[in-house]
């Protein structure tokens, strides 16, 4: 296993306790290379470069621990249903059979009342008839992460010879939505400020996704994403920056009044009805807006146990738990400082944030937009502004549909 150290920034505003919420979703990395050269990609292309000391793909001895150590968990915490995501890199390249193997293998070994719902996250480029058959058979959901629905959105997910991918992933999502449609679990798309909001979710429409994760770039405070000040936390008027231009959050708001008034619920946008539940009070499990214990973990390809491949943006090293599946069980992890922070709510954040009117909504924003070098991730998100300006549209909305309701 490739050791690394545990890092030396904190992790939350003070001493946390509360009782750890057992792992729901479980990341498994099982190719951990890519056949794309994405020149934004946060994993290859950022901070972090762990990647390259593991295995290109997890061997048999990392896949059967991995698959004992989840059964492990969900006996040990009587859970009725699990989350299996088969990752990467580009999960595909470990071949269909594989990944429908190690599916079966885990639900073989889960307990006979728990549910394990699988998903593979793909660029789509390696999606074929066959393949798809394979996945469908064996109750494998297939998420498709793409920059958009027309070739123009799609010109930085090149090969590595600069070669352009468009036409293979959008053959691979039609064959999808034609042939198993039961098996299309949506698209993955990162919110592209520069590009035209509607345009962009109209074309996405195009490839009949069931739903789309509208997710924000990983950029933080060191690190801004495109579009955004560089100044600190610390040195604007107001902490998370309210009052500068909110590029994403603008670009959100009008993607959602395209979607909100629709005469039929065209796709589900989990960014969206989280918000929309949240504001009326209800649970929504999502990394990026709420109050809820974060219950996902990753295994890379060694068969290290850590955290979620977001916090890569952050810092070399900055999902590293030092644990692995040889050795160490799941419970080990939610004991990791990290992982308790992730799940504290509200007692994790900034001071600003726990003060704030907005907090059972926004949540200070994705655990990784928060990071700030030499401060760890006690501050507001990056996009504290752009969430401000969503939520609130949001809520303004579903005032105006509600206002005729009665009590």
């Amino acid at each position: 296993m490739s050791q690394q150290a545990t890092p030396r920034v904190p992790w939350h505003t003070g001493p946390v306790s509360h009782t750890p919420v057992p792992f729901g979703q479980f990341i498994v990395k099982v190719h951990g290379r890519c056949n794309l050269a994405c020149r934004y990609c946060y994993l290859y292309e950022g901070p972090d470069r762990s990647w390259r000391d593991r295995p290109s793909a997890a061997p048999p001895a990392v896949l059967e621990h991995t698959a004992s150590r989840i059964g492990e968990h969900a006996a040990a915490h009587r859970l009725r249903e699990v989350a299996l995501v088969l990752h990467g890199g580009e999960p595909l390249l470990a071949g269909a059979d594989l990944l429908a193997a190690f599916a079966d293998r885990v639900r073989d070994l889960a307990p006979a009342d728990c549910t394990v719902r699988v998903t593979v996250q793909t660029n789509a480029t390696l999606l074929n008839d066959a393949r798809i058959a394979t996945l469908a058979r064996h109750r494998i959901s297939v998420g498709i992460s793409l920059d958009g629905g027309l070739p123009a959105h799609n010109t930085l997910r090149t090969d590595h010879a600069g070669r352009p991918s468009w036409a293979m992933a959008s053959r691979g999502a039609r064959l999808l939505a034609d042939r198993h449609p039961e098996a299309y679990a949506g698209i993955l798309t990162v919110v592209d400020p520069r590009t035209d909001p509607v345009e962009m979710y109209e074309s996405l429409l195009a490839l009949r996704p069931p739903a789309l994760d509208l997710l924000l770039p990983h950029g933080n405070w060191t690190a801004p994403p495109p579009g955004l000040p560089t100044t600190h936390p610390a040195h604007s008027a107001h902490p998370g920056g309210i009052g500068r231009p909110t590029p994403y959050g603008d670009w959100l708001c009008t993607v959602f009044d395209r979607w909100w008034p629709a005469g039929r619920r065209e796709t589900k946008v989990r960014l969206f009805e989280e918000c929309l539940a949240l504001l009326l009070g209800l649970p929504a499990a999502t990394e990026s807006l709420g109050l809820d214990p974060v219950n996902a973990v990753v295994v890379e390809t060694d068969g290290s146990i850590e955290q979620i491949d977001s916090l890569k943006s952050a810092y070399d090293g900055a999902t590293a738990t030092g644990l692995d599946v040889f050795h160490h069980t799941f419970d080990a992890a939610l004991r990791h400082p990290g992982v308790a922070a992730r799940q504290a709510g509200a007692d994790a954040l900034a001071a600003v944030c726990r003060s704030c009117p907005l907090l059972t909504v926004c949540g200070g924003g994705h655990y990784a937009h928060r990071y700030r070098a030499g401060h760890g991730f006690a501050n507001p998100s990056v996009y504290c502004a752009d969430l401000d300006r969503l939520v609130r549209h949001v809520a303004a909305r579903l005032a105006e549909a509600t206002a005729g309701d009665p009590p």
